[in-house]
Formats: structure tokens, sequence, C-alpha cells
């Protein structure tokens, strides 16, 4: 543990060189108060957050409200079908200060337990890469107390995705504290409990407590940083929608010796109606599909200035070349997608039978861009679809359908996960939060600006019921493996994350 004498030299410090926009937190200083609040970060790694499960949400809201009370804020839990959400805010807000609304998420995605290469995923470890390159476990204790790598890294469900940023505002409330500085913003506090799901009940939790979170702005603090660990800005996030597409052949499975050559083939159809939707180029030939996407030459600029490693890219997926949607990677995420992300018809492998299949199904999801949502997209599949000859049905064809059209399918569509949002790359918004990165870490290489993340995160629904701007400021490293088995954490990340979140809530908006 972090010892108290160290905090006040660390604290008299922080005074000393503290101006009237005290933006700028020192490393040495944020890696003191980064490490005060490990301990409290794998105690918060230990508890499972998958979002199914009321009690453990319920479990994690408790610790983090006695977290944020400890640090002075005045907290609220939002009632959500025994899933709530936790409000925290200052009290005695500076009516002369504007105030920002800070956003994350305290669940986590489901785990597979054999899959981690560690005990437990609810047991956070700490790790390093031995000379080998491979990680190897180390004591946790040595997180605690005296000199910390910047590249170790703690290992857990939701060490990155979203417990981490979580604890890096806490760590700079600490510091703001100690310091004595002057903050610049009012602090209001949203920590999401279902994000994982797609927020389903989001908007309508804001919606029923509009007069508490009620502010002038909008951080996101979720999703990873730019591959490079620069301080990162992103503008806005893509939406996602998923859709079934079904072909109907014949009533039931049919013996492929017997009616093969005779009784049409449904999955052969679907692949070839699937064909007619995309080129081997990776552009989707669907009319009208990206022609509400429009972008400058400003933006390009910019897109073409994040420091990008096609190559590299290209290297980590293991692909020959990436799909001609956009000149490069970032201009790729501007663009709605169409992707085939599971298909299925009668069975492979083992269990192959010699048949015609009754039925192939197709499931996909789009990526949705502010310019083009759920609703323009899906009609534009569906108007295609029925212009290569097909009669969509809904639900199983009846027996006139069978009768009249050769050519049967069904296509249904949800939005799942939320709806895509832009913020203008020139709003004032983007500015504060770009100056307070350059005062944090300089102007050399500049704070990389992203104005598309190909992820989605639901600040739509956020922004449509608070009315306000907003902007995405991630602050976990890139290769973190959320989702997924070993998810991790860089320290060098929650550190600097100390000093981004320090400078944003000392200046200014």
């Amino acid at each position: 543990m972090k010892k108290l004498h160290a905090l006040s030299l660390f604290g008299a410090a922080l005074m000393m060189c503290n101006t009237s926009n005290a933006a700028n937190l020192l490393a040495t200083s944020a890696a003191e108060y980064a490490q005060g609040t490990y301990p409290e970060y794998f105690d918060l790694l230990s508890l499972p957050n998958d979002s199914i499960v009321p009690a453990d949400v319920r479990k994690n809201i408790e610790f983090l409200d006695a977290a944020f009370r400890k640090r002075g804020f005045v907290t609220k839990q939002l009632e959500n079908d025994g899933k709530p959400m936790l409000f925290a805010e200052q009290p005695n807000a500076d009516p002369k200060r504007k105030t920002v609304l800070f956003y994350m998420h305290l669940d986590g995605q489901p785990v597979v337990p054999e899959q981690w290469d560690q005990k437990s995923p609810w047991t956070p470890v700490l790790k390093r890469r031995n000379a080998s390159g491979e990680w190897e476990e180390m004591e946790s204790t040595k997180l605690f107390s005296g000199t910390v790598d910047p590249e170790w890294r703690v290992f857990g469900r939701s060490s990155a995705d979203d417990k981490a940023p979580i604890m890096m505002l806490l760590a700079t409330m600490d510091a703001i504290k100690a310091s004595g500085a002057d903050q610049g913003v009012n602090v209001k506090v949203l920590l999401d409990s279902e994000e994982e799901k797609g927020s389903p009940s989001i908007k309508k939790v804001i919606l029923a407590n509009k007069d508490l979170l009620r502010s002038d702005a909008i951080v996101i603090n979720d999703g990873p940083m730019h591959a490079t660990n620069q301080p990162t800005l992103i503008f806005g996030n893509r939406g996602a929608a998923q859709a079934r597409l079904t072909v109907y052949g014949a009533k039931v499975p049919l013996h492929s010796g017997h009616y093969g050559n005779y009784s049409p083939n449904p999955a052969q159809h679907l692949a070839t109606l699937l064909a007619s939707m995309k080129g081997d180029d990776g552009r989707v030939t669907i009319p009208g599909y990206y022609d509400r996407v429009k972008l400058t030459a400003a933006d390009r600029k910019i897109m073409a200035a994040v420091p990008d490693d096609e190559n590299a890219i290209i290297k980590r997926l293991g692909i020959a070349q990436p799909d001609k949607v956009g000149n490069n990677y970032q201009e790729a995420m501007q663009y709605p997608s169409f992707n085939v992300r599971g298909m299925a018809s009668a069975a492979v492998g083992d269990k192959v039978a010699t048949i015609v299949p009754d039925k192939a199904v197709a499931e996909l999801d789009l990526r949705t861009t502010p310019e083009s949502d759920a609703n323009y997209l899906t009609n534009l599949v569906e108007t295609h679809i029925q212009k290569q000859g097909y009669h969509l049905v809904t639900g199983e064809p009846t027996d006139d359908d069978r009768a009249r059209f050769d050519k049967l399918a069904s296509f249904s569509y949800q939005s799942k996960g939320g709806n895509a949002a832009a913020t203008p790359m020139d709003a004032p918004i983007g500015k504060w939060a770009y100056q307070s990165m350059v005062e944090a870490f300089g102007a050399k290489p500049a704070p990389v600006r992203i104005r598309m993340m190909g992820g989605t995160v639901p600040t739509a629904e956020i922004v449509d019921a608070l009315q306000v701007p907003f902007v995405i400021v991630p602050l976990v490293n890139a290769d973190n493996n959320q989702h997924a088995a070993n998810e991790n954490m860089r320290i060098g990340n929650y550190i600097n994350g100390v000093r981004t979140l320090y400078s944003l809530v000392t200046s200014p908006l």
C-alpha cells in the first residue's frame, strides 16, 4: 500500500505546480495516485459483473457507491428492474462552471473460465512478459507499493472494459483533493449496468432522472485508445443492427439422390443472393448503400493524420489486402458495413447428411452511421432482395406462397447495441478535450483525433435523451482483449488515464 507521507509530499509538489488552469499532472504524481487505487481496483475486479445476474450487478453498485461517497460524492442508485445504475455528483456545484457528465459502465461480458490463462477471470492477477515474450504471473502486491513498470498488466474480466476508467476517475479526484487544484468543471458520473447487453434501458433511466443528470456536455470513457497509446479523442461511433435472411426451399429436407437436380437448393440460392449484395473487393453493391456518407477534404486530412500502421494491421489480421471501402482504415470506419456473421443450412462435419436442405439462413450485422441509420439500410437491403426476384414472407411460407412464387425468403432486423452518433470535429467540446490533452502530454506527437470509431456504445441514446454535445475519450490499451479471454489492462495506460482525466476536470469548458 502507498504510504501516507508519500501522498502528502506529492500533494505538496502538485500545489507548487498548479496554475489558474491547473491541467497538468506530473507523470510521477499520476503514478502515485493511481497506485493508491490499485487495491480497490483488484477488489472491484473480484466481483462478477455479467448484467444478466442482477445480484452481481448490485454488489458492484454497492462497492462503487461506497467508493464515490468516500471521495465526497453524493450518490443515488437509479432503479432499473433490479439492475440499478449508479449516479454520482460532487455537492455544491459552482454555478460559474459548466457541468460534465462522465459516462462509463460497470458490467462485463460473460466468461468461459477454462479459456483463461489464470485460476479465474474473477481473480485478477498481475503479469509481465518474460525473456521469451510470454506472460508470466507475478506477486500482485508489487503493484501496491514501490516502483511500478508501466508495461505490467492486470488480467481479469473488465480489467479494461470498463472498470479501469472508473478507478482512474476516482484516482483523479484523489489527486485534485490532495493538490488543492481548482476544478474547471463540475463533475457528474453515470455508471451503466448493462452496456454489454446493448444498454436497452439507458434512455428510459435517463429520462426518468433527467433533472438529476442535467449537464452541459458528456464525456464517454469507453473503447480502446489508438494502438500507439497516444492520447485519443473520438468524435463518433457507428451503430449496430442485426438482421436475419432466410431462403426457403421444399417443405422438408429431401434425399439428394432422388431430388438433386429437381428441387431447388436454398443454400445455393442464399449464396447467390448474398454474392449479389457485396463484391469481391468488399464493397457493398446494393444501390445507395454508401451514398449518404459525405467526407470533406478536411475530414480526409484528419483521418490521414491518424498514425495507423496499415502494414502492421494487415500482418496482424493475416490477410493479403483489405477491402476497398475506404482509402485507409480510418476511412473504412466512416461507411456503413454489411457483414455476414453466420450461415446455416442442414448440417456439416460429422452430422452432414445427403440431402437437399429445406432452408438456408444468414445472420447479418449492419454497422450504421449517423447519416445511414438502420431503417435506411435495411430498406435498401429489402428492396434489393425483392429486385432479385424474391417474394418476402413473414415466418414460414404458406402453401399458397409456395404454389405462386419460385423464390421465397424472409428478412427481419432489429437495432442492437445502439444507434450511431457523431459530434462535429470542430465543436467546442472537441476543442476543449483536445487542448486539455495537449496541456497534459504536449503537442508532439499530437493527440490522435478519430472521426468515427467502428465499435458501438450507447452514445446516441444518451445524447438524444439529454440533448447535449459529447466526445469519446478512450483510456485503455488497444490490445486489451476486451470481450475475450485474458482481458487485460496496461498499467502505463492506467497512469496516463489519470493524467488525462485530471486535465479534463481542471480545464474550464
